[in-house]
């Protein structure tokens, strides 16, 4: 036996404003279609409160709507009315499009395009209230897709491997010297202002041509090969932040923003600004030391917000 959740409403024709809010709330969160103003949800209390509202503000309308659980009828079959597999063989073949475009030389939209993927990935993702292979087999190509453009726009990333993150003492790192590759995009920057806000305040920072030539005594991080990089899906700044235990709330928001921005994922809300303000100072300041020095200042900043955020 199973129970659905169920929107029945009627509105004035005239009413094509409140008739059109109704609608695109009913669309946005994935409710099925059984008749014409008959709408039904799978029985949850987040989806019935959705559907409670809709129902007011049809009501305040001047219409008529009523939220009821119903019992589905033997042979009805409503979880097929869910089915998004053709949503996702339509986000496939988009994935597959933007994939072959890393072949070609427009590749500047790619991480743009890559992203907007994602979004729709996620949009789809949310109202797919009984997800199966389809999903499973989106999310993989589209991770694989984000792998792939971060590759070929920034051919000397660091390749993720699988492996476990060991609980380090910070005390046993002092005083050393830490190294990674030259002119710093968003993952170096955040782990170089990590190391010297937590770990190591007297921190000396190396700026590498090359990977290939880190000093043996150095603690090399964000590059292939490195003390400190990707592991498991997780960029070098997370993975410092589990390595030395310093996983607080407002540092791990930070985290998944410095993840989006090196590989991709789910967009935080402050993302977009946040890659504005560095790419800006990328541009302007060509040392990069004072690249840092001005960088550390907007990650300052936003930790304070993200803790205030968090109280």
């Amino acid at each position: 036996m199973s129970y659905w959740i169920s929107l029945i409403t009627s509105l004035p024709t005239e009413n094509s404003t409140v008739r059109m809010r109704a609608w695109r709330s009913l669309k946005t969160c994935g409710a099925a279609v059984l008749r014409d103003g008959v709408y039904l949800m799978p029985e949850r209390d987040s989806y019935r409160d959705l559907l409670e509202s809709i129902a007011a503000d049809v009501r305040l309308g001047g219409g008529t709507a009523l939220v009821l659980r119903i019992e589905e009828p033997s042979g009805a079959d409503f979880i097929n009315l869910f089915n998004r597999s053709d949503d996702y063989i339509t986000l496939l073949a988009d994935i597959a499009a933007v994939r072959d475009g890393l072949l070609s030389d427009a590749q500047l939209d790619i991480l743009k395009q890559t992203r907007k993927l994602r979004k729709l990935f996620t949009s789809i993702a949310d109202i797919d209230f009984f997800a199966g292979e389809a999903q499973r087999q989106t999310e993989a190509s589209l991770r694989e897709l984000e792998a792939l453009a971060a590759r070929a726009l920034s051919p000397d990333e660091p390749y993720p491997v699988e492996g476990v993150i060991t609980p380090l003492l910070i005390s046993n790192y002092q005083g050393r010297v830490w190294a990674t590759r030259q002119r710093p995009w968003v993952d170096r920057l955040a782990s170089a202002w990590l190391i010297r806000r937590f770990i190591d305040k007297n921190a000396q920072l190396l700026w590498l041509e090359s990977a290939y030539n880190c000093p043996t005594e150095a603690i090399g991080f964000d590059f292939d090969g490195a003390t400190f990089s990707h592991i498991n899906g997780r960029v070098t700044f997370e993975v410092l932040l589990a390595s030395f235990g310093l996983e607080t709330a407002a540092l791990n928001r930070m985290g998944a923003l410095v993840h989006y921005l090196d590989v991709g994922g789910i967009q935080p809300t402050e993302a977009s600004g946040i890659e504005s303000v560095l790419a800006g100072l990328r541009e302007a300041i060509t040392d990069d030391d004072q690249l840092l020095a001005t960088a550390s200042s907007v990650f300052d900043g936003l930790l304070a917000t993200f803790q205030k955020e968090g109280s």
